[in-house]
């Protein structure tokens, strides 16, 4: 059986933003018999000897499967998707495209995300951050045209069906707070909501706001 670690209780701000709703989407999805262990981040949980022993980071998530222990969002996806046989190719060529993808999302996409939502989010106009957020925007908009363009051939990433890197890809992009960056780009606005309109990740809210005490927060 698996053990999702992931929060019971954070702050409001990051409610509908926080990584194990990859993890525990990617659950859903291979159909995976798991139960999740909440972590109350105000109280410190996540900075105690025993999950310091399962994350040295002390982040979430981190997943338990009998012992053998995956941290890190991107690889607890990938970890899932290889022991269920699903969302990723059983070929090796196959198999490189979607990690390929995947790590495009985390590495090409998250961050500049992260920092401009960060700068948002923190909404003092007068702060050297600010000052940062036209050159990020630029930066987002040479990412979103270089999916627009991806996506303009086929409806995913990596191949003609929803895989792991599509669903790292919508979590990430799902980092932004407004949609107006996304405005000029069509086709990723219809790719964002066709993946969240799987039954699985319907499932995966429920849940999330149910653990988080959040009804209807996060949609």
């Amino acid at each position: 059986m698996i053990t999702l670690y992931g929060f019971d209780r954070v702050v409001p701000q990051v409610i509908g933003h926080t990584r194990d709703l990859r993890a525990q989407w990617v659950l859903e999805e291979c159909g995976l018999p798991y139960v999740v262990h909440g972590l109350d981040f105000l109280e410190g949980e996540l900075k105690s000897s025993e999950y310091h022993r399962l994350n040295a980071f002390e982040q979430v998530p981190v997943i338990d499967d009998d012992g053998f222990v995956v941290a890190e969002s991107a690889a607890v996806v990938l970890y899932v998707a290889e022991k269920a046989g699903k969302l990723i190719p059983g070929d090796f060529l196959g198999r490189t495209r979607v990690t390929q993808w995947s790590f495009v999302a985390m590495n090409s996409v998250e961050p500049v995300l992260l920092q401009i939502a960060a700068i948002d989010a923190a909404g003092d106009d007068d702060s050297s951050d600010r000052k940062r957020r036209p050159a990020l925007v630029n930066l987002a908009n040479r990412r979103f045209s270089a999916l627009e363009e991806r996506l303009s051939g086929q409806g995913y990433l990596a191949d003609d069906e929803f895989s792991a890197a599509d669903l790292l890809m919508t979590s990430v992009l799902r980092e932004l707070r407004t949609t107006d960056l996304l405005a000029e780009y069509p086709r990723i606005q219809r790719y964002i909501a066709y993946c969240e309109d799987r039954p699985a990740w319907q499932r995966t809210m429920d849940a999330y706001e149910q653990r988080l005490h959040a009804p209807g927060s996060t949609r």
